[in-house]
């Protein structure tokens, strides 16, 4: 479940620039996900790197990269976040996500983004954008991939799986968008609502404190 509200916090540094080239998935950290969680959770975040190692040795295009992680995360099971983490409104590090093998549109959205940034796509080209599903008449998170600062989106998302042009998805209303750079209102796409990278969405922060947490504590070379 997403809330609408916005509140201007305190951010560190996206996580994501502090993982390594296995997207933070190290022996310890699949050891330690086999712990939590079990032996096929282990096997599914390992497959997280894997597979889109595989895209950047085969020097993939941007729209086969964007293929690839759509695909990845939209394998996992949708399921609401009061059922799966007894919480009204959690976002999920992409290790949850997959360790788990369930999540919502803003955990699909997450480890999309994340993903896409390990196979060396430009952070301003990303932007996880929260919209209104109006067939659903509900909250909805979607990925939305740039090519140029004015080219029209491309949406990546969990409801609709086929890689779109924003134009035709008719059935989202953006409200705004964010990365690890700032936050932007639909209405005013190019100009950031706030350009100051410490300032953005409370559970975005909480979800790259987890994710260095998961580092910190479980990331660690096995001897």
């Amino acid at each position: 479940m997403i809330r609408i509200a916005v509140a201007s916090v305190g951010l560190m540094a996206s996580a994501a620039w502090a993982l390594d080239q296995n997207f933070g998935v190290t022996p310890s950290v699949l050891e330690w996900v086999q712990s939590k969680w079990g032996p096929e959770a282990r096997v599914r975040v390992a497959s997280w790197p894997e597979n889109m190692q595989a895209s950047l040795q085969n020097h993939s295009t941007d729209e086969q990269k964007l293929t690839n992680a759509n695909d990845f995360f939209n394998q996992v099971r949708w399921v609401a976040d009061l059922e799966h983490w007894q919480k009204e409104d959690y976002w999920a590090t992409p290790i949850e996500t997959l360790a788990t093998n369930a999540g919502d549109c803003e955990d699909f959205s997450i480890g999309k983004y994340f993903t896409l940034l390990h196979t060396q796509l430009a952070l301003d080209k990303l932007r996880i954008t929260y919209v209104k599903a109006l067939e659903y008449n509900q909250a909805h998170m979607v990925l939305a991939y740039y090519p140029s600062p004015d080219a029209e989106p491309l949406i990546l998302d969990n409801i609709n799986k086929t890689i779109l042009p924003a134009s035709q998805r008719e059935d989202l209303l953006p409200v705004y968008s964010f990365n690890g750079d700032g936050l932007w209102l639909a209405k005013a796409r190019a100009k950031k609502l706030t350009s100051d990278t410490q300032k953005n969405l409370p559970q975005w922060r909480e979800v790259n404190e987890r994710m260095l947490r998961e580092m910190n504590e479980a990331g660690k070379p096995t001897p």
